[in-house]
């Protein structure tokens, strides 16, 4: 079949550019705290989704094939049931809407591009069937909130004891620490909230500790079987010595 753009049409095309970044003088500084724990997130995410689901992180989501202005910018998401493969920006007409969306909220050293009411009316229209957000600033208690689409609204649910599920992937969602900040948004698999998905430098720091502790283990069954063998040595070397000096004794009669 011939493509698109060999056919002749009625009119020339007027092409629509999607950048994946704004221009240099439009981006708005992040800290190094907000980098890290939307990072912690992105690899925790992809620690439970890839490579069967799509997660991205920090992209632009693009969802208005006729307007560029229109657009988000999630610190985390996630599209189900496309493999996940390298992008710039992120179009919804080919790639599919995202399912749940993560905004990491640090208002006190990171300024947002939208208020979060835009933001929310933004999602809406996007078409998320799940969003939660943890603002690392706010008191405790009030620092994770989630929203659901029910009925075409997006609704915010009720959070208590700063700890909900992500029905989209399954997991429970609680506030925790990561690195050296005691808050930050953790994933875990089960409802109680204890066996956490690690990030990258977690997952490496227990690895190299079941590491350590394999070689232990070897170390100490190596010195258990040389003190064995020294004891079989010294038995030997015993039941060696006795007929000797049975010999002698007869000799001396």
């Amino acid at each position: 079949m011939p493509r698109a753009s060999s056919l002749r049409h009625v009119r020339p095309v007027q092409p629509l550019r999607f950048p994946a970044s704004e221009p240099e003088w439009e981006k708005l500084p992040e800290s190094r705290r907000h980098v890290r724990l939307c990072k912690a997130l992105f690899e925790m995410l992809r620690a439970i989704c890839c490579p069967q689901h799509t997660v991205g992180w920090d992209q632009f989501v693009y969802f208005d094939a006729m307007d560029p202005k229109r657009k988000l910018a999630p610190d985390a998401f996630v599209k189900l049931g496309v493999p996940d493969h390298d992008f710039d920006s992120y179009l919804v007409w080919e790639e599919g809407t995202p399912e749940v969306a993560f905004e990491v909220l640090s208002p006190s050293d990171t300024p947002e591009r939208w208020t979060f009411k835009e933001k929310l009316r933004r999602y809406h229209a996007l078409g998320v069937r799940e969003l939660l957000c943890i603002n690392v600033d706010a008191k405790p208690g009030k620092r994770l909130r989630a929203w659901d689409r029910i009925e075409h609204d997006l609704v915010e649910r009720v959070v208590t004891g700063e700890k909900t599920p992500c029905l989209v992937l399954g997991v429970t969602l609680l506030v925790g620490h990561v690195d050296v900040y005691p808050v930050a948004l953790r994933i875990a698999r089960d409802a109680a909230g204890l066996d956490l998905v690690l990030t990258e430098s977690e997952a490496a720091d227990e690895a190299s500790a079941q590491r350590d502790a394999v070689m232990a283990e070897r170390d100490e069954a190596s010195a258990q079987r040389d003190a064995a063998m020294a004891r079989i040595a010294a038995l030997e070397k015993q039941l060696a010595a006795k007929p000797r000096a049975k010999r002698r004794s007869t000799t001396r009669r």
